[in-house]
């Protein structure tokens, strides 16, 4: 299937899963893997990913500047915690994209709690254009309760924010995106296949408000976020404790 392109232009226009459902490259059988347009912007989102890799922050990343698009120059928080400190590391200032290295307040927590506080004080200051968070494991600060404020501070104040839960399990939230990441294989650079390709990751959504779930290999040369369904290896079953919004 040819991968959908979503430009990165003016803030509030780009979401890399508008359009990907009429695909008309797509056979139809591929296109009902794709998630439907979106009726809004993504306020809270939760990304599942292992510590040994950098997969769950990169995607957080690439979803944030492909939401919140080129032209703001806001300036955007990340909020650790000192396990997810010591997992991950902190943030490499010459590895991030150009546009946001400059803007970049980063927080280190020392508990889940200190994290959780700076990360719903983030959300509400509208002079932020996005806040990610990273917290390790399955802390009991980050209750069904908690997450509920921190969506509801998201989409009051309008300020969108991406959580990597590290090394978790899967729990209930109120996130409206849940999704499940792993990286992906690059495909080779066309002029020169020794170097490095761009980021690619295996990103299952495994539960949101507004979409089926589906899987799908995303990838982000630094202008645009493509999307293409992953090779079949039948279907997954979701972990056992995730459930319905309605159902908590």
């Amino acid at each position: 299937m040819d991968p959908v392109l979503s430009k990165r232009g003016p803030r509030g226009e780009t979401a890399w899963w508008r359009g990907l459902a009429s695909a008309k490259s797509a056979p139809a059988a591929e296109r009902r893997l794709l998630p439907r347009p979106a009726p809004g912007e993504v306020r809270h989102a939760e990304l599942f990913a292992a510590s040994r890799e950098a997969s769950g922050a990169g995607l957080a990343l690439a979803f944030a500047l492909d939401q919140a698009g080129q032209d703001d120059q806001r300036p955007w928080l990340w909020v650790q915690d000192a396990a997810a400190l010591r997992l991950s590391g902190r943030p490499y200032r010459p590895g991030l994209p150009p546009s946001l290295r400059h803007r970049l307040l980063h927080v280190a927590a020392k508990s889940p709690e200190d994290a959780l506080f700076a990360l719903e004080e983030g959300l509400r200051c509208r002079d932020l254009a996005f806040v990610i968070g990273e917290l390790a494991g399955n802390p009991k600060a980050l209750s069904f309760t908690a997450s509920r404020r921190l969506s509801l501070v998201a989409e009051v104040h309008g300020v969108p924010l991406w959580l990597v839960r590290l090394d978790a399990a899967r729990d209930l939230s109120s996130a409206r995106q849940r999704w499940e990441v792993r990286a992906a294989p690059s495909l080779a650079p066309r002029w020169n296949p020794a170097a490095p390709g761009a980021p690619a990751w295996h990103a299952e959504l495994f539960r949101a408000r507004s979409h089926p779930p589906g899987q799908w290999i995303l990838r982000d040369d630094g202008r645009v976020l493509t999307a293409s369904s992953p090779p079949h290896h039948g279907d997954l079953v979701g972990a056992a404790g995730d459930r319905s919004l309605a159902a908590g």
